[in-house]
């Protein structure tokens, strides 16, 4: 990569009445003759019956955290606080075939797809979850979009060189970036498995060193409450009004083809391409996500004669939502290009979504009519 340069560091009783007595006057024969008029005993007025409380409907109660555990920013699922409060890494991932099957995938709490230049795509795995990983990559190079999707989640990026056109975005202080074209062996290591460039990784002992040699903070930054909303646990979201989903496959994704397909039985969407299930070298099981976001962005080649794209994911669009075999349509935008992207349903509401993993597809809004949703 020719243009590539070197770059590194940077939410009671009632009361009886008295009775008067009325005197009488009366002859002494008179007085014989009458009898002593007794005043009637006083009767007691009923104690009226206690009203009853009218019925208060219950609210839903929270989810609750065990002790010691939090809502994660990345899940909505309970975690160990040490985990959920410090920062995300974001790390970039090969997605062509002789990358595959990549390694420590599964932890990702969410993936960014999205094409990059040759019509491949590149993934994007956001970790809170990877202290005890040995293996996660291999690790590939950013494109200036993935560094705007990264800021959202206060994330500490991680990738291996970069594009020209995001070299201005890495030297900012917007985003806290360790760039494996400076710290190659002091955070990334080889394998010998696979030809090079498709042998780079990282791990958590790579993760820390990276923060430790850059000085980056590893707690969210003041104000921070998360990038998504979350359904409860208890009640969760089931778009009932909305389309059947049982299959969704991204339009424009020429090189592997993927699809997620519903299964009932775990009420998760599972992972195809390339022919085949997706899975992580790690486990070898079948990446499975709760949640799907395609959002349409418009895009343009930065010049006539490079293929570089350069996607908006800073402006606004439309997409989908999808969970539990049903989808939405969503709008999205974005209050600043550093801030959290919002997705909103047809009311303009804020989409909650459930618990769980959730995969994002990057779709270039001109291949939206092909991305089957059915």
């Amino acid at each position: 990569m020719g243009s590539m340069m070197l770059f590194g560091c940077r939410k009671n009783g009632a009361t009886v009445p008295e009775t008067a007595s009325s005197e009488v006057s009366f002859s002494s024969e008179e007085r014989k003759k009458t009898e002593t008029v007794e005043a009637p005993e006083p009767t007691e007025e009923p104690t009226p019956e206690p009203l009853a409380p009218e019925a208060i409907e219950p609210t839903p109660a929270e989810d609750t955290m065990p002790e010691g555990m939090v809502k994660s920013y990345l899940t909505g699922e309970p975690v160990a606080e040490v985990q959920g409060r410090r920062r995300p890494v974001a790390v970039m991932l090969s997605n062509i075939i002789s990358a595959c099957p990549q390694s420590g995938i599964c932890r990702a709490g969410v993936i960014y797809e999205a094409p990059v230049e040759g019509g491949i795509t590149r993934l994007m795995g956001l970790f809170e979850d990877y202290d005890d990983l040995d293996k996660i990559g291999s690790v590939r190079s950013c494109r200036e979009y993935y560094v705007y999707l990264a800021a959202g989640f206060d994330a500490l990026y991680y990738h291996y060189g970069q594009a020209a056109y995001a070299i201005p975005l890495l030297e900012s202080d917007h985003i806290d970036n360790v760039n494996g074209m400076e710290y190659s062996e002091q955070v990334y290591y080889r394998t010998s498995d696979r030809p090079s460039p498709h042998n780079a990784y990282l791990d958590a002992a790579g993760i820390a060193a990276g923060i430790d040699l850059c000085g980056y903070r590893t707690s969210y930054q003041d104000g921070y409450d998360g990038f998504f909303q979350f359904a409860s646990q208890m009640e969760p979201e089931m778009l009932e009004q909305g389309r059947n989903a049982a299959y969704v496959a991204p339009g424009g994704y020429f090189h592997n083809n993927p699809w997620f397909s519903y299964d009932e039985t775990s009420g998760t969407y599972l992972r195809y391409q390339f022919g085949e299930p997706q899975i992580d070298e790690m486990t070898q099981e079948q990446l499975a996500v709760k949640n799907i976001i395609v959002q349409y962005c418009s895009w343009k080649k930065y010049d006539d004669n490079a293929e570089y794209l350069d996607i908006d994911v800073i402006n606004g669009g439309t997409g989908a939502y999808i969970t539990n075999g049903k989808a939405i349509d969503v709008t999205w935008s974005k209050d600043n290009p550093w801030g959290i992207t919002k997705y909103r349903d047809g009311n303009g509401e804020e989409i909650k979504l459930n618990p769980g993993k959730t995969w994002i597809l990057i779709v270039l809004d001109n291949y939206a009519d092909e991305t089957e949703i059915r």
